[in-house]
């Protein structure tokens, strides 16, 4: 029998603020994080919202990136290495792991995945070159968008001389991120790991190019937040957001030899590709069923012990019900039974860190034995109605096992099972 693997520390910053306990107060408040989208100028713009991480000046519990990172260091980078670094800063506070020996640091891994790395930067270096002229970009500048330097500054800070990783899976890369570092314990590679997801593109080419491709809602500009409203029948997209989320996770004769409070136990995981269409899934689900029959086979659960699904839903018309497919023929009968929610109704899809910071509210379900509620579900789809959606508010519940999805373009799929401790 494998030896449990377990999550000791969480951190985040999204939408909703800054740090684990802010999101997960504001997220069972029933608050959104979605506004307008004062980022750039959107004026004739079609989607004028987004999920923007709140700054200290905003938000008393918003993001201040001068407490994970120096203002010199602060220039050379991106946002998503800022946020990289403020919730892994969290995660390893909380699990109290800041080793000092080699052999310890040589045995932690780091792995944050991401969607599309430094946009931001890109963009601006585009415009400098095309403004002022090739001589003045900085020497910095590919550092500060490369996707694995979220990784990578997170390793260099810290010290961490295991492997080092960037999924870069679109919207499941932190949930692949996660289900990488579980490897990685499994098979002996390292000890402990430090895994999730950032993002920090609301930027206009990104603003610009998923309103392009239709994926973005529009509908709900001057209400914004009404507009991330995943399984309702009104929904028309979804809303771009930032942020990222990290997870501490070790075997758990580890946390116990050196005195960790176990949070829950990191208990499946399954992946699978759709080999099907750049940017929609299966219409019936059949390969994000299978990845989340793997994590449940991982976990060693069958489908009705499930307590709770977050899922991916993010608001589109193909993907709710592409997904709905899906846990349709994970639950069959029993579906009518099983919660499921999204909180991305809350957060916006924060892409590359949505699978990440959807694991981190897994787990305070875990622990907190509180469903969280969804959002902005006023008329659910037809399809949807077999289920529990979770849409009368948060919910003390007893909350054994979650199941929670993330599925991205190139037709990735990822599914994770948290398991209750103790």
């Amino acid at each position: 029998m494998q030896e449990p693997i377990v999550v000791t520390g969480l951190g985040a910053v999204s939408p909703l603020g800054a740090g684990v306990a802010t999101n997960w107060k504001r997220l069972i408040a029933g608050q959104s994080g979605i506004g307008q989208n004062t980022r750039f100028d959107t004026q004739g713009w079609k989607c004028t919202i987004a999920g923007l991480v709140p700054t200290r000046a905003e938000d008393p519990e918003g993001f201040d990136p001068e407490v994970a990172m120096d203002p010199k260091d602060l220039r050379r980078t991106d946002l998503f290495i800022h946020y990289a670094m403020a919730a892994a800063q969290e995660a390893l506070d909380q699990a109290g792991w800041h080793p000092e020996s080699f052999e310890e640091r040589a045995r932690t891994a780091t792995i944050v995945g991401t969607g599309v790395g430094g946009v931001p930067a890109i963009t601006g270096a585009a415009e400098t070159v095309k403004t002022l002229g090739v001589r003045r970009l900085s020497p910095f500048v590919v550092p500060s968008f490369l996707p694995n330097l979220a990784a990578g500054q997170v390793s260099i800070r810290f010290g961490f001389h295991g492997p080092a990783g960037a999924p870069v899976t679109a919207c499941a890369a932190s949930a692949q991120a996660i289900g990488d570092a579980l490897r990685m314990i499994r098979t002996g590679e390292v000890d402990i790991a430090l895994c999730g997801g950032t993002e920090g593109c609301v930027d206009p080419v990104a603003i610009g190019g998923f309103t392009a491709a239709k994926a973005l809602s529009f509908n709900f500009n001057a209400e914004p937040h009404r507009a991330s409203r995943p399984f309702d029948v009104d929904h028309d997209g979804f809303v771009l957001s930032e942020g990222a989320a990290m997870l501490v996770i070790e075997r758990l004769s580890h946390a116990e030899r050196r005195g960790a409070r176990p949070l829950a136990v990191l208990s499946g995981y399954g992946t699978t590709t759709d080999a099907h269409h750049v940017t929609a899934g299966w219409a019936d689900g059949r390969e994000a069923a299978r990845a989340m029959q793997m994590a449940l086979a991982m976990a060693n659960i069958e489908a009705k012990a499930v307590s709770y699904v977050n899922a991916h839903a993010t608001s589109t018309p193909v993907g709710d019900a592409a997904e709905l497919a899906a846990l349709e023929k994970i639950f069959g009968s029993s579906g009518k039974n099983t919660p499921v929610g999204s909180t991305k109704s809350a957060t916006g899809h924060m892409l590359g860190a949505a699978g990440a910071i959807e694991a981190v509210f897994s787990v305070l379900a875990l622990q907190n034995q509180i469903l969280p509620p969804s959002l902005n579900i006023e008329t659910p789809m037809p399809e949807a109605k077999a289920f529990d959606l979770l849409s009368d508010g948060a919910r003390p519940a007893q909350v054994d096992h979650v199941l929670s999805n993330a599925f991205g373009f190139g037709g990735v799929n990822a599914a994770l099972v948290f398991s209750r401790y103790g």
